[in-house]
C-alpha cells in the first residue's frame, strides 16, 4: 500500500467514524428525551387494568368520541369563531362571550357522555377491576409533585 493510498484510507475511515459517533449520539439523546417525556407524561385511567380490559375501555372511549364527533366539532367551530372575534380590530364582547360558551357547552356535553361510557363500561367490571380503575383514576388526578413524594 502507498502513502497515498493510506492516506485516503486513514481520511475515509475519520470520515466515517464521525458520521457513526455523531449518529448514534443523536439516537441516544433522542432516546433519552423520549424515555424523559414519558416519565414526566401523566398516567392514563385504566393503566392498572388487564390488557384485555386496558384496550376495551380505549375502545369504549373512543366509540363514544366517534360517535359524538358532531360535539366535537361543534367545540371545535365555536373556538375557530371566539379566535377570530379575537383578531378583530374592535373587540365585541358579547359575541365572545358567545362563542367561548358555546365552545364550553359542547365540551361539557362531550366530557359527561364520554364519562356517562366509561361508568358503562365500570358497570361491567369485576370488583378487582374496578378497584385497578379507581387507583388509576386517583394517580392520574393527583399532581405531579405529590405522586413523586
Amino acid at each position: 500500500m502507498t502513502d497515498r493510498s493510506f492516506r485516503i484510507v486513514v481520511i475515509f475511515l475519520l470520515v466515517l467514524n464521525t458520521f457513526l459517533v455523531g449518529a448514534l449520539a443523536g439516537g441516544g439523546l433522542t432516546w433519552i428525551r423520549k424515555t424523559q417525556a414519558r416519565a414526566g407524561m401523566m398516567p392514563l385511567a385504566g393503566e392498572q387494568l388487564p390488557s384485555a380490559q386496558k384496550k376495551a375501555l380505549r375502545a369504549a372511549l373512543n366509540e363514544a368520541r366517534k360517535d359524538e364527533r358532531e360535539i366535537i366539532l361543534e367545540a371545535q367551530q365555536a373556538k375557530v369563531d371566539a379566535a377570530s372575534i379575537l383578531g378583530q380590530p374592535t373587540l365585541d364582547k358579547e359575541a365572545l362571550s358567545a362563542a367561548l360558551a358555546r365552545a364550553r357547552d359542547a365540551d361539557i356535553a362531550l366530557r359527561a357522555k364520554l364519562e356517562q361510557r366509561a361508568v358503562d363500561f365500570a358497570a361491567g367490571l369485576s370488583y378487582d377491576e374496578r378497584r385497578a380503575l379507581a387507583e388509576s383514576l386517583v394517580r392520574r388526578s393527583m399532581p405531579k409533585a405529590a405522586a413523586t413524594k
